[in-house]
Order: structure tokens, then sequence, then C-alpha cells
């Protein structure tokens, strides 16, 4: 199941820059745009959090069709 980001609406003239902090024992993933992920323990899934954000901010998540039709 995907992330639930802190915001809900992306605008396609927001900057995108996602980064990740760490906070004590968790790492999360943040935008310039506002967006914050969830908290997490593994670095590693922040910085997908982060990925799947800006997969999504520049509409490539979106009526993506990963196999060509027969």
């Amino acid at each position: 199941m995907p992330a639930v980001a802190q915001q809900d609406e992306i605008t396609p003239f927001q900057e995108h820059h996602p980064t990740t902090v760490e906070q004590g024992r968790f790492c999360l993933a943040r935008c310039t745009c506002g967006w914050r992920g969830p908290a997490r323990r593994a670095r590693s899934r922040a910085r997908a959090d982060a990925a799947e954000h800006l997969e999504h901010a520049e509409g490539r998540s979106e009526g993506r069709v990963d196999a060509e039709p027969s």
C-alpha cells in the first residue's frame, strides 16, 4: 500500500525537491512543496517514499501502463 502523504494536493507548478531527514531513531521524507512522508525506521523506506512522491508529482505514476497492449 502506498504511503499516505500529509499534503493531499500536489500541483504541477510547485517545485519538488524531496529529501530525507532524521529525527531520533526515525527517518522521514520531506519535499519543498510541503509534502511529508511517514516516519520510518529504515532510511531506505524513507528514500523510497521520497521517490514515490516525486514520481507522483511528475505524473509518472498515474494511469501508467507497464505492459504493452497485445
